[in-house]
């Protein structure tokens, strides 16, 4: 009985803090702008910018 209210106490005081595990970058990595020189674009395939033609 004693085991089993300190694993659940254990379980109640980390649940907050593995739920914050992902922190506050969560998604920012897919919503940076990538910003290229004149005269070239972003290549999402290469993803790197290249230059435009014509």
């Amino acid at each position: 009985m004693k085991t089993k209210t300190v694993l659940v106490a254990l379980a109640l005081t980390l649940a907050p803090s593995l739920s914050l595990a992902m922190g506050c970058n969560y998604g920012k990595h897919e919503q940076q702008a990538m910003s290229c020189a004149d005269g070239t674009v972003y290549d999402a395939g290469s993803k790197s910018c290249v230059s435009t033609t014509g």
